[in-house]
């Protein structure tokens, strides 16, 4: 196993009475499959058959490459709706039975919530420290806690903003390199009558990223607990330059991200871009006479510091407690997010995000794109994106609740509250939800 530094515990995984309060939470009738000997290969004789469930599309076709070049490990999946849209609950569902998967796929901000119940596999305890060098330290990071390995990183969604480029030159503006710049162009766009973005009241997810990229952890996990800190300078400078934006009518909250309205708006030249993930390359394409009319540029930068971009979304391929083969479980899970073979075929058949193999983008996408007017775009902007982002955030054992703490006040913003004081108002009911659920937490103070 790889060593970690105290440091590299602290600020990437849970402290020890912080994983001791995690499995005093676990659902009742669990115990942790981690404390128990770990359980060897199987002898050779019969394959050994694996179930992976996922809502990726189309993945039992690259499952098959797999099973065709290893018939000893052989892999069904089964598709479940998307994480919180049901398949969480069925996985919930499985594991309070005693049963469940072999391997689920589980978002990197789902991984210490599956914690909670005890509901992963500890894959360090099979080898997995070994693959660590295939994949991005920064995912890596994300699926470590307390010196163990908690998944099997599967792709992420480093940031950038994608434009009309008749937008833009009709304005006589280039893509802002800065926020700062970014707010400027946006006014010009409300004078020509086109938007330059939507801020999402409704999903959270957005402004935590661009709080992420302007340096904030919001949780960071001690030895004595979780410390809290989300009314920190970077977040609240976030917040206060939306606050400014949305009142200044710069953006519009009136729909959300790939609404159909947002469609509509994008097709007929009311939104001029959109500073999102990598695999929004693909919900473009759902833009109605789209191709040939972006490009992609790098992510504006807070001028105060912070990094070059963010991330949003990502999955894991994860071992849950109750497999009967978890080292078989973990050989296939790094062949499948880490091989050139696996991260092809993930691309090809399951339009998976951004590679978690830093060294391996997907052949496909090495080449310009026709969408996008030739640009080399996954190249030449996601590439350097997917190396400058935070790496010191970690996601929380209630993160979920705490996203829809988020939202709910963030909807109060067209009534008048700020978007400061939203942020301080759900910090304070995140901390009573820590409470509730026996997990110590403090407040982060200066």
């Amino acid at each position: 196993m790889t060593s970690l530094t105290r440091r590299q515990l602290l600020t990437f995984g849970l402290g020890a009475t912080a994983a001791g309060a995690l499995a005093a939470c676990a659902t009742p009738g669990t115990t942790s499959v981690n404390a128990a000997p770990t359980i060897p290969p199987e002898p050779s004789g019969d394959p050994v058959r694996l179930t992976y469930w996922a809502w990726l599309k189309d993945l039992q076709q690259v499952a098959d490459i797999w099973n065709a070049q290893n018939p000893h490990i052989q892999v069904e999946t089964v598709w479940i709706p998307g994480g919180n849209e049901g398949g969480y609950q069925k996985l919930y569902s499985a594991l309070a039975a005693g049963g469940g998967p072999d391997l689920a796929q589980v978002e990197l901000r789902a991984v210490p919530e599956f914690m909670l119940v005890n509901g992963l596999v500890d894959l360090s305890r099979y080898g997995a420290d070994a693959a660590a060098p295939t994949f991005d330290p920064t995912l890596w990071n994300q699926v470590s806690f307390t010196g163990g390995v908690y998944g099997i990183p599967q792709d992420s969604g480093p940031m950038a903003t994608f434009y009309q480029t008749e937008l833009f030159e009709k304005i006589g503006a280039r893509p802002p390199d800065t926020w700062s710049q970014w707010a400027e162009v946006a006014a010009e766009f409300r004078t020509a009558g086109a938007y330059i973005d939507v801020f999402p009241i409704a999903d959270p997810s957005s402004f935590v990223a661009y709080a992420t990229q302007a340096g904030a952890t919001w949780l960071t996990p001690t030895d004595d607990g979780w410390v809290i800190d989300m009314t920190g300078e970077a977040t609240l400078t976030v917040a206060r330059f939306f606050d400014h934006a949305i009142d200044s009518d710069l953006v519009t909250t009136d729909y959300g991200l790939y609404s159909p309205p947002w469609f509509a708006a994008a097709a007929a030249g009311g939104l001029a871009s959109l500073t999102d993930a990598s695999w929004a390359d693909a919900l473009l394409e759902g833009v109605s006479g789209a191709e040939g009319k972006w490009r992609v540029a790098p992510m504006p930068r807070w001028e105060h510091g912070g990094f070059g971009s963010s991330f949003r979304g990502g999955s894991t391929t994860t071992v849950l407690a109750h497999s009967a083969h978890p080292a078989e479980a973990l050989e296939f899970a790094t062949w499948l997010n880490g091989s050139r073979a696996g991260i092809d075929g993930l691309i090809e058949h399951c339009g998976i995000g951004w590679s978690a193999n830093p060294d391996y983008i997907g052949a496909s996408r090495m080449q310009p794109s026709p969408f996008f007017g030739g640009q080399d775009y996954n190249t030449d902007v996601f590439l350097p994106a997917s190396t400058e982002q935070n790496p010191d955030w970690s996601w929380w054992p209630i993160t979920q609740q705490s996203l829809n703490i988020l939202a709910d006040e963030f909807r109060r913003k067209p009534s008048g509250q700020s978007l400061v004081d939203a942020v301080a108002n759900a910090e304070r009911q995140i901390i009573s939800a820590f409470e509730n659920k026996g997990l110590s937490i403090r407040k982060e103070t200066a």
